[in-house]
C-alpha cells in the first residue's frame, strides 16, 4: 500500500508540474489551422479506402533538438544536438512501409527525401551551361529528381504532414495537440519519439522580456527541470497509442540500464537505445521481453539502420494492434 501511495503522490506532483508548464507557456501560433490540418489528416488516414481495404496506421514521428529561448524576445537560446537525420530517414521508411506520418520537425533539421543531397542543395545543385542557362548538375541530377518525385506523391497522396517547431514550448503544445488528436485511433497510432528534448528550461514567466545585457556582468541563471511529459502521453493524451521513445548516452556501459529504466518508468512498449558515437551503424531496441540488436547492413551501398528498425517496429506495431482486436 505505502508504493502504490508514492507513486500516486509522484503522478499528481508530474501532473502540477505539466499543468504549470502548459499554463505559463506562450500560446502556440496558428492553433485553430494546425488543428485542423490534424483532423483532415487523421480522418482521411483512418477511413476504409473504397475498395474495403483497411485503414492506414498513422505514426507520430519526432525529430530534430528542442531550443530553450533565454529572453521572450529571443536572441540568445540553449540548444539540443540532433540533425534529424534519424527522424527524416525513418519518415521514409515509415511511409515505405504503409504508414501515414505526422512528421514533427525543428525548422532547418534534415528533411525526408532530401538526405542525399548536398548539405546546400540550392546552390550545389545547380550550374551554368555553355549559354549562360541554369541546370541541375549531372551528377546530383538524379538524387534531385528522386526527392522531388518521392516527397510530391507523399504529400499528394495524403500521407505525409509536416509540422515544424523551434523552441521547448513549442514541441510539447504540440505533440500535445497531436496526441489528443490521435487518441481516437486507438491502438493503429504510434509514437516514434526520436527529437532530443531539452531536460532544463526558464519557465517564460520569469524570463527576460529583452536581449539579456552582458553590461549587467556574470549571468547567473536558473534553470527548471521541463515535466517528464512521456508518462502523460501514455496515461492521458493518448493511452492506447504504441509508443517507441529513445536514450542516447555518451558512456555504453550505461546505455542498456538507462533504456531499461526509461521503458518501466514510462511504461514505453519500446526503448531505442543509441551510443552517440556509433548511432548510424547500431541500434538496441530494448522491450519488457528482451533486447534486440539492429545493425546497418553494410553490404548494401547507401544503406540505413532506420530500414530493419522501422520493419521491426512495425511488425511489432501490427502485433500489438491484433492483441486489442483479439480482446475485442
Amino acid at each position: 500500500m505505502g508504493s502504490n501511495c508514492i507513486s500516486e503522490d509522484s503522478q499528481e506532483t508530474v501532473d502540477r508540474e505539466v499543468k504549470k508548464f502548459f499554463d505559463s507557456a506562450p500560446p502556440l501560433k496558428n492553433h485553430p489551422c494546425i488543428s485542423e490540418k490534424l483532423k483532415n489528416f487523421i480522418e482521411q488516414n483512418s477511413q476504409l479506402s473504397g475498395n474495403g481495404t483497411s485503414c492506414r496506421k498513422i505514426v507520430c514521428v519526432t525529430s530534430g533538438g528542442t531550443t530553450v529561448p533565454l529572453e521572450q524576445r529571443c536572441v540568445r537560446y540553449i540548444d539540443n544536438f540532433s540533425s534529424g537525420h534519424r527522424g527524416a530517414a525513418s519518415t521514409e521508411y515509415f511511409l515505405k512501409a504503409g504508414y501515414a506520418v505526422i512528421y514533427l520537425h525543428r525548422r532547418g533539421t534534415c528533411q525526408p527525401y532530401c538526405r542525399s543531397l548536398p548539405d546546400d542543395p540550392l546552390l550545389e545543385c545547380f550550374e551554368f551551361t555553355n549559354e549562360g542557362n541554369i541546370q541541375v548538375q549531372r551528377s546530383q541530377c538524379e538524387a534531385v529528381r528522386k526527392a522531388i518525385m518521392d516527397h510530391h506523391a507523399a504529400l499528394a497522396a495524403g500521407f505525409l504532414l509536416k509540422l515544424p517547431f523551434t523552441t521547448i514550448f513549442e514541441y510539447l503544445q504540440l505533440l500535445q495537440l497531436i496526441a489528443i488528436s490521435m487518441r481516437s485511433l486507438g491502438p493503429a497510432a504510434m509514437f516514434y519519439l526520436s527529437a532530443a528534448v531539452s531536460d532544463f528550461y526558464v519557465p517564460w514567466d520569469s524570463m527576460a522580456e529583452h536581449k539579456i545585457q552582458s553590461a549587467s556582468g556574470p549571468l547567473d541563471m536558473s534553470l527548471a527541470q521541463v515535466p517528464k511529459m512521456l508518462s502523460v502521453l501514455r496515461r492521458d493524451w493518448a493511452p492506447m497509442a504504441f509508443c517507441i521513445s529513445f536514450k542516447l548516452e555518451t558512456d555504453p556501459g550505461i546505455l542498456l540500464e538507462k533504456a531499461s529504466m526509461a521503458l518501466n518508468k514510462y511504461k514505453m512498449h519500446a526503448v531505442v537505445a543509441n551510443e552517440l558515437s556509433t548511432r548510424k551503424e547500431v541500434v538496441v531496441v530494448v522491450t519488457g521481453s528482451g533486447n534486440t540488436c539492429i545493425r546497418r547492413d553494410k553490404s548494401q551501398a547507401g544503406s540505413d539502420v532506420e530500414s530493419p528498425l522501422i520493419d521491426l517496429l512495425a511488425d511489432m506495431h501490427s502485433a500489438f494492434a491484433r492483441s486489442f482486436s483479439a480482446q475485442v
